[in-house]
């Protein structure tokens, strides 16, 4: 699937939901579903600046010019954010992955409804990714 085949998928599962709580809740399910980096990459090396939470990120090359990111995260609405943007970004190739435009964040209300420092660590993900698709990209070329 391409990212906004992804993205618009994203988008219609968050309009079955009522309200904010159970989007939160979905959220943290997806989360508990990550694609967890393993434990010799948690260090300050992977480490997001400017989140509040502790989130780490790896991205790997994979064949075809492909990014494999795997994450985790000591809060768990923050596993789940970084699980979506890694849903979305993940298997794609690297200059997709660097060009990306995002739009499932602002069409889902995601970063509207993230307290402000949740949502520098959101911008702070998502720049981390695409920096990462670039320097995969770069190595490719």
């Amino acid at each position: 699937m391409t990212i906004n085949e992804i993205q618009d998928e994203i988008i219609d599962e968050f309009s079955f939901f009522g309200d904010w709580m159970e989007k939160y809740e979905y959220i943290i399910d997806l989360g508990k579903g990550l694609s967890l980096i393993d434990e010799q990459y948690k260090t300050d090396d992977y480490l997001i600046r400017g989140c509040q939470s502790r989130v780490w990120l790896r991205a790997d090359a994979a064949p075809g010019g492909k990014v494999v990111f795997t994450a985790d995260s000591d809060a768990v609405i923050t596993k789940g954010i970084i699980a979506l943007l890694m849903r979305v970004l993940s298997d794609q190739t690297a200059t997709e992955v660097a060009n990306a435009d995002l739009y499932f964040i602002d069409k889902i209300g995601l970063k509207e409804h993230l307290s402000p420092t949740r949502s520098n660590g959101l911008l702070s993900m998502v720049k981390q990714m695409k920096l990462y698709g670039l320097a995969l990209s770069t190595q490719a070329s």
